[in-house]
C-alpha cells in the first residue's frame, strides 16, 4: 500500500490530500463545539449553525491552494507547512467570524457561540500540521529514507551542521542519521530530529545503524584540529568527507556543493609556515621565466604559483604535445595580462633550447622535466641517463653562454646515496650545476626533497585507483617508508630555496617525519568506506599484497649525503655541503654519456654512474 501511494502522481496526491483536508476540517469543527458545550453530540447546536460547516470548506480549502499548501511536496515538508496553515487558518476564522455578524441569531441557545471559532482555529491548526508529518512519516519514514542512501554521520553540532542535514534530506545519496560532538553540554540532545553522541560512540553508529559517511562539518575549526580529527577517524572504514573553512562559506549558507572529498593531503598535512614575500617575487616578479616539464605535476604547480607573482613573460616548456596543451590552457584561461608561450620541446635539444631562451630573453629558468618512475628509468637506463643528465647540461650550458640570471634544478631524495638509476642520474644532474658554479655568471641552485603527494607516479593515485577497482592494493614491502609534501609546498619552498641561491647551492627540504607505505594504504582504505583485509579482519573489502622491492627500490629514503648541513634563512629550508667535480670531468662525462647513447650500450652508463656518484650501488654493472 505505501509503496502505490509512494508511486502514485502527484496530482492523485494532491486530490487524496484536499479530501483528507475537508474531512480533518468538519472533523475539527465538530470537535470545537464538543468541546464548548460540554456534550459529545450538540446536535441542536449544529443543525442550528448548519452554514458554518459549508462555509468553512469553501473558504479555507481555496485558501490552502491559494497559499501553496499542496505545493509542498510531501517528502520535503517542513517549517513552511507551519506557517502556511497558520495564516490559511486565521484568515478563515476571520472571514467566518464576520460572516457569523449575518447569520448568528442571539436570542436562540442553538445559534453559534462565538468562542467555538478560536476553538476550531487551535484545532483545525494541530490536525492539518499533524496530518501533512504523520502522511510523511508513513510514506517517508526514516527508516526506509536511510536505507536507500548512505547512512551518514555529522561530525559538528554547530550551525554548519544543522544546515547540511536540511540539505542532505533532499539528497539522493546521504541520509543523515545522527551528530558527533567533542561538547559534552550537546551530548544526549536532539538537533533537527538527530541524536547528538560523543566521539566513542562512532564504532557504535557503524556497527548498528550501519554509518557508512562521516561528513566533518566544523568550518570554523583550524588545519591543526581537522588534521587531528581526521586523523583519529583513519581507524574507522568511513568514507570522510568535509566542509571547507568558514571563509569560504558565503553568506553562512552550506549546501551540499561545498562538500569535498578528503585527500590523503588533509591526513598527513602538517602546520604551514607562512611563505616570505620578497623571496617568492625575487626572481619572477617582472621578469622572463622558463620552466621546463611545465605539464608535469611539479612543473603545473610552479606555473600555477608563478603566474601570481607577476612575471613578465612564462615559456611553459614540454616535449608531451597534451600536458603541454592542459597547462597553456588553464593559465590562459585566467585573463590576466601576462604572455605565457608553450614551447614544445625536449631538454636534449640544446639548439631548440637556445633559440628559446635567447629568443625570449630568459631571467629564470626552473628545470622541473625529468624522467622519475624509479622503474621506468631501471628498465631503460640509456634514455633515463640522457634526458636526466644530458638534458640538464644542455639548459645550464645555454643559461651560462646566454648570462642567464639564475636557474633552479628540482631534485629528488632519491639522489642520495642512490640504489637505482633514477637516482643516480639525478645526483649526477646536480653535478652538472655544481660544476658550472664560479666559472659563470648564472646563479645555479638545486632543490631535493621526496615525495609529492598525487604527483604522476606516485603511490597514492594508484592506491587510489586500485580501491576503486576493489583491490588489491599493492605495497612493495611491510617496512618500506618515504617521506611526502604536498605539491603546493613544495613549489612554494623551491621557488623561496632558488630566491636564496648565492650559487652551487644544495637545498633539502624539511620533509617531517617518514611515513610508512603500509599505514599510508590502511588510512586510504578507510577513508573510502572500507575495511582492509587482514588477519583481525578476514572478511574485510579490500585485499594488500606485498610484491617485494623494485628494482633499485630502497626501504628508506634520505636526504643528505653527508653531516654538512646549516639553517638557512626559512625554517623548513635547509643547506647541505656535497662534494663536486672539476666542469671538464662533467662535459668528459656528458661525451661518454652520448656515445653510450648512440651505441644503446648500458654498461658504459652504469660504470660511469658507480664512478661518480657517491654512495651509488648497483646489482648489475
Amino acid at each position: 500500500m505505501k509503496l502505490k501511494l509512494q508511486n502514485l502522481e502527484r496530482i492523485y496526491k494532491q486530490f487524496i490530500m484536499l479530501f483528507i483536508d475537508i474531512l480533518t476540517l468538519l472533523l475539527a469543527l465538530w470537535l470545537a463545539f464538543v468541546l464548548r458545550i460540554g456534550e459529545p453530540f450538540p446536535s441542536e447546536y449544529i443543525f442550528g449553525s448548519w452554514w458554518i460547516f459549508v462555509a468553512v470548506p469553501v473558504i479555507m480549502i481555496p485558501l490552502f491552494v491559494k497559499l501553496g499548501l499542496y505545493r509542498a511536496v510531501l517528502q520535503y515538508i517542513g517549517i513552511k507547512v507551519i506557517t502556511t496553515t497558520f495564516q490559511a487558518t486565521t484568515i478563515a476564522c476571520l472571514i467566518v467570524g464576520f460572516l457569523m455578524m449575518f447569520f448568528r441569531e442571539s436570542d436562540l441557545p442553538e445559534s453559534l457561540p462565538r468562542s467555538v471559532l478560536p476553538i476550531f482555529w487551535f484545532i483545525v491548526n494541530v490536525f492539518v500540521i499533524t496530518s501533512r508529518f504523520l502522511f510523511k512519516g508513513y510514506l517517508y519514514s526514516w527508516d526506509s529514507f536511510v536505507n536507500s542512501r548512505k547512512q551518514t554521520i555529522i561530525y559538528g553540532a554547530g550551525n554548519a551542521g544543522v544546515q547540511i542535514v536540511e540539505s542532505l534530506k533532499k539528497s539522493a545519496v546521504y541520509a543523515p542519521i545522527a551528530f558527533i560532538d567533542d561538547d559534552k553540554g550537546k551530548i544526549g540532545t536532539i538537533l533537527n530530529y538527530l541524536e547528538v553522541f560523543p566521539f566513542s560512540n562512532i564504532d557504535k553508529l557503524i556497527k548498528e545503524k550501519g554509518a557508512r559517511v562521516l561528513l566533518l562539518a566544523i568550518p570554523s575549526a583550524s588545519q591543526k584540529e581537522k588534521t587531528q580529527i581526521l586523523k583519529k577517524l583513519t581507524k574507522y572504514p568511513l568514507e570522510v568527507k568535509v566542509l571547507p573553512s568558514v571563509d569560504n562559506i558565503v553568506n553562512g549558507i552550506v549546501n551540499l556543493d561545498a562538500i569535498k572529498h578528503v585527500g590523503v593531503a588533509d591526513i598527513l598535512g602538517r602546520d604551514s609556515v607562512e611563505p616570505n614575500q620578497k623571496l617568492l617575487e625575487r626572481n619572477i616578479n617582472k621578469k622572463n621565466v622558463l620552466i621546463t616539464g611545465a605539464g608535469g605535476s611539479i612543473g603545473s604547480e610552479l606555473a600555477r604559483q608563478i603566474v601570481n607573482l607577476s612575471p613578465s613573460k612564462i615559456i611553459l616548456l614540454d616535449n608531451s604535445e597534451f600536458n603541454l596543451y592542459n597547462i597553456h590552457q588553464e593559465l590562459s584561461s585566467l585573463l590576466i595580462n601576462i604572455e605565457i608561450i608553450p614551447a614544445l620541446c625536449t631538454a636534449t635539444n640544446y639548439y631548440q633550447l637556445k633559440k628559446i631562451i635567447s629568443q625570449h630573453q630568459i631571467n629564470t629558468i626552473y628545470h622541473a622535466a625529468a624522467y622519475k618512475h624509479v622503474p621506468m628509468v631501471e628498465m631503460n637506463i640509456v634514455s633515463g641517463v640522457y634526458n636526466n643528465v644530458v638534458g640538464t647540461y644542455n639548459i645550464a650550458k645555454v643559461a651560462d653562454e646566454l648570462k642567464v640570471d639564475s636557474m633552479v634544478l628540482v631534485s629528488t631524495d632519491k639522489a642520495v646515496r642512490p640504489t637505482n638509476v633514477m637516482g643516480a642520474s639525478k645526483r649526477f644532474a646536480e653535478l652538472v650545476l655544481q660544476a658550472f658554479t664560479g666559472k659563470s655568471s648564472t646563479c645555479f641552485s638545486m632543490v631535493r626533497f621526496g615525495n609529492v603527494l598525487d604527483s604522476a607516479g606516485s603511490v597514492v593515485p594508484l592506491f587510489r585507483k586500485q580501491i576503486k577497482k576493489g583491490g588489491p592494493v599493492t605495497v612493495t614491502h611491510r617496512n618500506i617508508t618515504r617521506y611526502f609534501m604536498t605539491i603546493p609546498e613544495s613549489v612554494q619552498l623551491v621557488l623561496q630555496a632558488g630566491a636564496m641561491a648565492k650559487g652551487g647551492d644544495v637545498f633539502v627540504l624539511d620533509m617531517g617525519d617518514p611515513i610508512k607505505i603500509i599505514d599510508l594504504a590502511y588510512k586510504m582504505i578507510h577513508l573510502s568506506g572500507l575495511t582492509p583485509i587482514d588477519n583481525e579482519n578476514p572478511d574485510g573489502d579490500i585485499r594488500i599484497e606485498f610484491t617485494g622491492l623494485r628494482p633499485g627500490e630502497k626501504l628508506y629514503e634520505e636526504l643528505l649525503i653527508g653531516d654538512a648541513v646549516i639553517q638557512s634563512e626559512h625554517p623548513r629550508i635547509m643547506q647541505a655541503k656535497e662534494s663536486k667535480l672539476p666542469l671538464e670531468e662533467v662535459m668528459k662525462c656528458i661525451k661518454i654519456i652520448k656515445l653510450a647513447r648512440e651505441k644503446q650500450d648500458e654498461t658504459i652508463v652504469k660504470e660511469l654512474l658507480l664512478k661518480y656518484v657517491d654512495g651509488y650501488t648497483s646489482e648489475t654493472v
